[in-house]
């Protein structure tokens, strides 16, 4: 789905054209990023997403000026930055590490960046504090880093990366050491504190749900090169291809092949030859044989086989909100449905009934693959 007029009108912040990044020379060299192109808005949280070893740090580490690129350009605000070293750019990283010092107080932590960069004690005794309040760590301000806990840790390491004010903040997988209740309460705080700072993110995960969480947009990474762009949505609903339908939550995945196609409408006859509608993303031009994505809450199981596909209950696992209900099609793939559970009656499935599942008419999409 094309972004609206507006959010494509939003200066450009951070932009990286034809990225390529090589380590090593020869035929043993290793292209950790193959021509890759971003463009980062201002005052955006951006997210690179993408499982380990798809090129996302090695693309956050060439903003920050600790990698050069072996071909392309970065640019900041429309100025050449690829050639300069870290400490000359207006950009800051929070590691997974945090880095501290941990001899160090909080305060003194917060104000180390500040010191080195010569500002004037009133200066940084103000700017400290706002952070410190941004950060909600006033009250233990006068405490050593090596005394707190990992939640306040990171609180501490992303107000001294925002002391000076930088125009962009790079985070490297900042959460992946907090347990999980952590995590989630820091996914809130760290889009609280994009929104009140006006700082533009860039964040790198491979976590999908924290993606989903705080990102207006976010960029699907694999081998090197960027396969989709888009807001949550977009990823999550409107998947480009195969890769980024199946790493983004969960999904049913239908091998068939197109009959026909009526105003971005395919009929598809899947592998059990049953037909379904399927929507054609704009621009797509499908194979024959195709893969057809249906995502599990945007399908209903009913009782007794009825609906366009039908098969038997394999399991049912209960999850509090929902129940996942997984069928054994006729045809011999599985599908996962997924429903909401109400508080007066289960689901209504066991193992070994038989189910048939409706899927909506604009439920199903076909896929680049």
């Amino acid at each position: 789905m094309p972004e609206p007029a507006a959010a494509q009108d939003k200066r450009v912040a951070i932009e990286a054209r034809g990225i390529v990044k090589e380590f090593g020379q020869g035929p043993s060299a290793l292209r950790a990023l193959d021509n890759v192109s971003v463009s980062i808005r201002e005052n955006e949280f951006f997210t690179l997403l993408g499982p380990s070893g798809c090129g996302k740090t090695t693309l956050l580490r060439m903003i920050a000026g600790f990698e050069f690129p072996t071909e392309g350009a970065i640019l900041l605000h429309g100025e050449d930055i690829a050639g300069l070293p870290p400490f000359k750019r207006p950009i800051n990283t929070v590691f997974q590490s945090y880095a501290l010092f941990p001899h160090l107080t909080v305060w003194e932590n917060v104000a180390f960046g500040l010191q080195m960069l010569g500002r004037p004690k009133a200066e940084i005794d103000r700017r400290v504090g706002e952070m410190l309040k941004l950060v909600r760590m006033e009250e233990l301000a006068q405490r050593r880093t090596d005394q707190i806990s990992g939640g306040q840790g990171q609180r501490v390491a992303l107000a001294r990366a925002l002391a000076p004010a930088p125009k962009v903040l790079l985070l490297d997988e900042p959460l992946s050491a907090l347990d999980y209740k952590l995590r989630k309460e820091m996914q809130i705080e760290l889009k609280r504190m994009q929104h009140e700072t006006g700082i533009t993110f860039v964040f790198v995960t491979h976590d999908q749900e924290e993606a989903l969480t705080m990102s207006d947009r976010i960029a699907v990474m694999s081998k090197g090169k960027v396969l989709q762009i888009g807001s949550p949505w977009d990823i999550y609903d409107k998947p480009a291809d195969r890769f980024v339908a199946d790493f983004i939550g969960e999904t049913n995945l239908l091998t068939g092949a197109i009959l026909g196609i009526e105003q971005g409408v395919a009929r598809v006859r899947l592998t059990s030859g049953v037909e379904i509608a399927a929507t054609v993303a704009e621009g797509l031009v499908p194979r024959a044989e195709v893969t057809v994505v249906v995502r599990p809450e945007h399908a209903r199981a009913v009782p007794g086989g009825g609906g366009q596909l039908s098969g038997l209950v394999e399991n049912v696992v209960y999850f509090g909100t929902d129940t996942h209900i997984h069928i054994k099609l006729d045809g011999g793939e599985l599908f996962m449905v997924r429903q909401q559970n109400s508080r007066t009656q289960s689901c209504g499935f066991a193992v070994g009934d038989r189910a048939g599942i409706e899927i909506a008419s604009d439920a199903a999409q076909v896929l680049r693959d």
